[in-house]
């Protein structure tokens, strides 16, 4: 009876050397595997040879946290490009009127007609609101970013925000020759949304039409409370359109643009839980949001 007993007890500490064995076997195979994903720029997950529960789990709850890790790694330098890019673009642009308000003061200095300094200044004071706008627009988008508060929303008619931000462009549109064809509907729409960010969002769209309309925009909210600009736009491509929504993107027929007001457009439009899309067909640019 007690050898039977020293048998079972042996063959009970065997069979769980081969147990911590297994899971120090395990351990390392983790270890070292989650140090090479770190060092290596892979996609590969941590793979065990044991079959233990836990221990696959464990590997799954690391793998789970390499993909965030892989994700975050790649948006950083996603923006680490953006913003080198964005640098030097910016640079052009703020270089090249703060170079032309250089050349006209230079020229008022060696003129001593009254006709043509009023013309300087009135050409440097152009350049002037061009840089101040990309700066403003460059100061906007940080603090938008930096905003991580919660966010104040209310009860907003929907439609009556964007005919205020409609009338607050019609002297721009107009002189571009722009006649806005407005389509609102008759039922009241309200959606509890933040009414500072809804009159931004159509701001920057109107913007974004003034830069890229050939002359016509039409503008719908419908009865399910989609709102809809459209206009034709023949410069663009399908692949400029597709990257409309991209930080600091700009496409040539809208140079002096930071080319951040869809984008600050649509991280608004997601704070307020709602979606913005682009689609190009036949010539014409529908951006459409939903709320």
């Amino acid at each position: 009876m007690v050898y039977g007993l020293v048998g079972i007890l042996s063959a009970i500490v065997i069979a769980l050397c081969i147990k911590i064995y297994a899971l120090k076997k395990s351990a390392r195979e983790i270890a070292d595997a989650f140090s090479d994903r770190l060092q290596n720029d892979t996609n590969t997950l941590i793979d065990i040879t044991s079959s233990d529960k836990d221990m696959c789990r464990l590997a799954d709850s690391i793998n789970e946290q390499l993909k965030i890790l892989r994700k975050e790694h790649l948006q950083y330098h996603q923006g680490n490009t953006e913003l080198k890019n964005a640098i030097t673009n910016i640079s052009h642009d703020i270089r090249t009127p703060l170079t032309a308000i250089y050349g006209y003061l230079d020229m008022m200095q060696r003129s001593d007609d009254a006709e043509k300094q009023a013309r300087y200044i009135s050409i440097m004071k152009g350049r002037a609101e061009l840089m101040k706008q990309l700066t403003e627009e460059l100061f906007r988008y940080s603090i938008i970013l930096s905003d991580e508060g919660e966010l104040k929303t209310e009860a907003v008619n929907v439609g009556q925000v964007l005919e205020d931000s409609i009338m607050g462009y019609h002297g721009a549109l107009s002189a571009k020759g722009i006649v806005p064809n407005v389509t609102i509907t008759e039922n009241i729409i309200v959606r509890n949304l933040n009414k500072s960010y809804l009159s931004r969002i159509f701001s920057n769209l109107l913007n974004n039409a003034l830069k890229y309309s050939n002359g016509d925009l039409n503008i719908t909210l419908s009865d399910l409370g989609e709102i809809t600009f459209t206009n034709t736009a023949k410069e663009l491509s399908t692949v400029e359109v597709e990257q409309l929504f991209d930080r600091f993107y700009t496409v040539e027929v809208a140079r002096n643009s930071t080319g951040l007001g869809l984008s600050i457009a649509r991280t608004l439009v997601e704070r307020m839980g709602g979606t913005i899309t682009a689609d190009y067909e036949n010539g014409r640019l529908a951006i459409k949001i939903t709320l």
